[in-house]
């Protein structure tokens, strides 16, 4: 009973992550059809413009820099679906920093509907899976957990496995993974490559 209700947090927990990537991919997205549309109406100088505000509408506020403040304030005149796609984005950032499980709900609740309403197909589409795992991403709100760690290690060890075709059996790929990620200190410590450009 206690293994399966753990998995299921465990589950729940793992959803917050997914949920940005998935808002970024959708503000690439809306900013990618319009940068095409324009492309192909015949307009490259205004397509190019749309897809120089890349960056500036992918980063937090307080990391913009003064040209990229420009650009994002060129799109807030120029341009209202795509800045209200980078309000949607920023928004449910807000909603995941809540610590308050209750002022979270609501949040989140409010740009569900503002998601649904605001006419651009790539937010209605991620709203549904985010509607009908709200309880898992609330959980993170309760819990702050995230399984970024595992995921981590995971790629990590996936490299490691993908150096390791070739090797003629799996003993050198085990003793290669706990080398790398197993918390190994040799003594003494292996010698590390460092290139100094002073004698370059």
């Amino acid at each position: 009973m206690h293994t399966a209700q753990g998995g299921q947090q465990a589950r729940s927990l793992s959803y917050e992550t997914g949920s940005l990537v998935r808002i970024d991919l959708t503000t690439y997205t809306v900013r990618r059809d319009q940068q095409r549309e324009l492309r192909n109406a015949g307009d490259p100088d205004e397509a190019k413009v749309t897809k120089d505000t890349r960056f500036a509408l992918l980063k937090n506020p307080w990391n913009l820099t003064v040209e990229q403040g420009r650009k994002l304030s060129a799109v807030l005149r120029n341009n209202v679906q795509l800045f209200r796609a980078y309000l949607l984005n920023q928004t449910l950032a807000g909603a995941l920093d809540y610590r308050q499980p209750k002022r979270a709900r609501r949040a989140l609740d409010d740009w569900l509907s503002w998601a649904c309403r605001s006419k651009l197909a790539p937010f209605v589409k991620v709203s549904r899976p985010i509607r009908a795992k709200k309880e898992g991403v609330l959980a993170y709100i309760r819990e702050h957990l995230t399984n970024g760690i595992v995921e981590g290690t995971n790629n990590r060890l996936r490299m490691i496995a993908r150096r390791a075709f070739g090797f003629h059996s799996p003993d050198a790929l085990i003793s290669m993974l706990y080398l790398c990620c197993g918390g190994i200190e040799l003594q003494p410590p292996l010698p590390q490559r460092h290139l100094d450009f002073r004698n370059v």
